[in-house]
């Protein structure tokens, strides 16, 4: 281990157990992630649980999301020394003590009022970077603020306009993140049968919109002064603008000319849209079909993953990185040793961090990271590896069918 790393799974489980045995104390909050959903199910209202936990469509890709781990088997090895484990990895020139992140999720507020200030504490205590999306509760600048030295990313909804997506860029950069996640499956919002069946869509009420409404390119769309002074009129300039449905691999230069940050793209699912990528100069790729909430049917993210892997490192000089993230269906240690062992670099943490948000705030995310981090310690070491530089591909195999 790095001396700044903790000894997340030893430690962690030292801490339920002597809270259990001496104090007579089980945890706070629960520790599986069916758990985790059943009591978000019970504690947050109908509307919210359903937008963060539906998908699109029959939720066929959700399902096939969480599939997709099972026809991967690790296998352990034996008789090594993990005494000590590393669970670092190094994206972008910057070291972090895990390869966790936190996906970009909007609309924290209809989970919490303290939205996405608390997620943003518990992630700098922790030092998983958290990625900020677009539509987020509150302002990218106060997020920023709330992670203070901790390590964050900003996400981008590419918006029609122009300048509105210019000045995200330029603030983002101002604010101290340190990459921007550029989402391209979501030009507009896929079919979500849930959401539809309850008529609920949070930013038509408002919600999620504070980066636009005190974006100054977004506000000199509008007529009058301050847009919550006619949220109306505001919220349609928002549904107007939001996303670009004409985007080609031609607009990407425009993007990469506005920003020295480096450009990683996210819902990259196809060989040939990777090796596109790596030719027109992005810096990573996030492999993902947004949890399942844009296309019902799609592929499981982790079935495209090995061949996004193999094309990038086909695609790509040698004296060039273009890392590969992963997202989409990450609930346990044991997901985050098999994504990383068919070559993602690092992974993004998404549904389950917001039920934490949902059913207890700042205390509720740092429970479930603290768990995850210290299953993940435990699975890595139980595998019979020392460090994120020993998981490969023959950590695994298939499962028989």
């Amino acid at each position: 281990m790095t001396p700044d790393t903790p000894d997340y799974g030893p430690d962690r489980q030292a801490e339920v157990y002597l809270s259990g045995m001496l104090e007579d104390e089980s945890p706070e909050f629960p520790v599986s992630y069916e758990d985790l959903e059943e009591r978000a199910r019970e504690d947050l209202s109908e509307e919210a649980f359903a937008y963060v936990a539906g998908g699109a469509g029959s939720e066929s890709t959700v399902a096939a999301n969480d599939r997709a781990f099972d026809a991967w088997q690790i296998v352990p090895r034996i008789m090594r020394d993990v005494s000590d484990r590393d669970l670092s990895v190094e994206l972008f020139g910057r070291e972090y003590p895990s390869p966790v992140m936190l996906a970009p999720i909007g609309v924290q507020s209809i989970l919490h009022d303290e939205a996405e200030l608390a997620v943003a504490r518990a992630a700098s205590a922790l030092e998983v970077p958290m990625i900020c999306s677009s539509v987020s509760s509150y302002s990218m600048e106060d997020v920023a603020d709330e992670l203070g030295e901790s390590p964050g990313w900003f996400q981008l909804y590419w918006s029609s306009d122009r300048d509105v997506a210019a000045s995200f860029l330029e603030r983002a950069e101002d604010a101290g993140y340190e990459a921007v996640v550029v989402t391209l499956d979501t030009p507009k919002m896929g079919w979500r049968e849930r959401d539809i069946e309850l008529g609920y869509l949070p930013f038509l009420e408002g919600e999620g919109l504070t980066n636009y409404f005190e974006d100054p390119a977004f506000r000199d769309r509008l007529e009058g002064d301050y847009p919550r002074g006619n949220e109306e009129a505001a919220i349609a300039s928002w549904h107007e603008c939001f996303g670009d449905a004409s985007l080609t691999w031609d607009d990407l230069a425009w993007l990469e000319s506005q920003t020295d940050l480096p450009v990683i793209i996210k819902g990259v699912l196809h060989p040939d849209d990777a090796r596109e990528a790596v030719e027109r100069g992005v810096d990573g790729m996030i492999v993902s079909n947004h949890g399942g909430r844009q296309v019902d049917g799609a592929i499981p993210a982790l079935d495209a993953l090995p061949d996004i892997v193999d094309a990038v490192e086909d695609a790509t000089d040698a004296d060039r990185d273009v890392p590969v993230l992963f997202d989409s269906g990450i609930r346990r240690g044991s997901d985050v040793v098999r994504a990383v062992a068919l070559g993602a670099d690092a992974v993004l943490l998404g549904r389950p961090y917001a039920l934490g948000l949902g059913i207890g705030g700042e205390d509720g995310v740092r429970a479930v990271l603290e768990n995850l981090l210290a299953d993940l310690d435990l699975t890595v070491g139980l595998s019979g590896c020392a460090s994120l530089d020993e998981i490969e591909r023959s950590t695994i195999r298939r499962a028989e069918r």
